[in-house]
């Protein structure tokens, strides 16, 4: 895997190499203090002070130019502004066109200034991250604390970008009049907020904000709670990374799959009594029935987590067909007159549990923007299974024999079940679609020249 330090070059804008965070010269200094300490010749406080006087250093660079950039993005705007007033007494088609572009090219150079930014978050928030594992500290908890919220924060212009989002506004609000000029609406964006402005240069500059957003946010939330985060760098780009990997069909069998587990965990309850007794066991056996299934998903998880490192579709398969093992099993324990054939086919549905599999795809291939509604979906399945499990144990109240077998109130749910499983098993064969695993590591390059890309177009 390509270094850190190498991937930060390659994706920095030339002209402002200078600016950047210095992660070479910083980790350099990590593995410094590392042997110091070893060799007894530095002690620990003096490292957390002198660390934390460069970081101090490296972010005072970055704010000062980011703010000296801001500066004159919001000159050329108000020279910008003038024109457009005077357009205001004699629009001319060709100039409101020429001041769009104008307008359009400071986007451009906004655009460069928020990857600025990005790219510097994440490196501050890796070298954090590496200082802390080095040390074994809670160096970054202690750093973004004490240095966002102090009152002269620097730090607090990486989280907040307030000016980044006032060039914003003014860039979004002067591109809006004038694409309306030659239209018929008199409003402003700010009487029309949900309307969005038909401009590709807007349309990017919204996606790298939200970019940004994620990527303070992630570094604010490091400062809070002190987590350890993935060793692969986050690309700027995550929100399109995602949306290659997200497919709503893999979802919908996601969210199925939940459906269906908890149905077939709690479809069970109504009967399990009647049919434990009915295969000569103790009305007590009936807990132990029902519970069976839940001990068993405890050893599933582990599995299911670790094979859902490699894949999805895998899981999900293999869960299928050990869920309608199951089930047959659980069926079949009447006609064998055998409760331990009734205990061993709930252990099997236990262990065909891959609700950890599901959480996971939903976390890892689920673009964030609507992330949030997909957890929400996955425990609306989960409630809704548990309500329709005892709901259509009480629809199969009936009982008829084909050939040897028995379809009675008892083992209908098991039939049932590994038929549901069964149409599941095929529907997944046919329509999931598994993610690219590499997906990520493809887009580096490609997303690393994502500013200069987006100048030059």
């Amino acid at each position: 895997m390509v270094a850190f330090g190498k991937k930060l070059k390659d994706r920095q804008i030339q002209e402002w190499q200078e600016y950047y965070i210095n992660y070479k010269l910083m980790k350099r200094q990590v593995k410094q203090y590392a042997q110091q300490i070893e060799h007894g010749t530095q002690d620990r406080r003096h490292v957390l002070k002198d660390f934390s006087r460069m970081l101090d250093n490296q972010i005072e660079k970055i704010v000062l130019f980011l703010l000296e950039q801001q500066g004159l993005l919001a000159s050329r705007i108000k020279k910008l502004g003038e024109q457009h007033d005077a357009l205001q007494e004699e629009p001319e088609i060709h100039k409101i066109s020429e001041l769009r572009e104008a307008y359009r090219a400071v986007g451009q150079d906004l655009l460069k200034l928020l990857f600025f930014v990005e790219i510097n978050a994440i490196g501050l928030r890796k070298i954090l991250k590496k200082f802390d594992k080095r040390f074994g500290y809670r160096f970054t908890d202690y750093y973004v604390k004490t240095r966002s919220n102090h009152p002269y924060s620097q730090l607090q212009q990486v989280f907040k970008h307030v000016g980044l989002g006032a060039v914003v506004g003014a860039l979004s609000r002067n591109l809006h009049e004038l694409q309306d000029r030659q239209g018929s609406s008199y409003l402003s964006i700010y009487d029309q907020p949900t309307l969005p402005l038909q401009d590709p240069v807007i349309d990017s500059i919204k996606a790298a904000v939200d970019r940004l957003t994620h990527s303070t946010n992630t570094l604010n939330f490091l400062g809070q709670h002190a987590v350890i985060m993935h060793e692969d760098l986050p690309t700027p780009s995550e929100e399109h990374v995602d949306d290659d990997k997200y497919h709503f069909m893999s979802l919908l069998l996601n969210l199925a799959n939940t459906f269906l587990y908890m149905i077939n965990t709690y479809i069970v309850v109504p009967t399990a009594d009647d049919y434990s007794m009915s295969l000569g066991a103790a009305p007590t056996v009936c807990g132990i029935v029902i519970g069976a299934m839940a001990v068993a998903q405890v050893f599933s998880s582990v599995y299911f987590s670790a094979w859902s490192n490699k894949s999805y579709f895998r899981p999900l398969v293999f869960s299928s067909i050990v869920l309608f093992l199951g089930n047959i099993l659980y069926a079949l324990a009447y006609d064998l007159n055998s409760i331990w054939i009734l205990l061993i086919g709930r252990l099997f549905c236990g262990f065909g549990s891959a609700r950890a599999v599901n959480r996971r795809y939903i976390s890892d291939c689920v673009p964030l923007k609507i992330r949030m509604q997909a957890s929400a979906s996955f425990v609306s399945a989960s409630a809704l299974g548990m309500a329709c499990g005892p709901a259509l144990a009480g629809l199969l109240q009936t009982k008829f024999k084909i050939w040897k077998l028995t379809f009675d109130k008892d083992t209908l749910p098991g039939w049932v079940m590994a038929v549901a499983w069964l149409i599941y098993l095929i529907w997944v064969c046919i329509a999931f679609k598994e993610p690219s695993r590499d997906t990520e590591e493809n887009h580096m390059q490609q997303q690393s020249n994502d500013g200069t890309e987006l100048i030059l177009q």
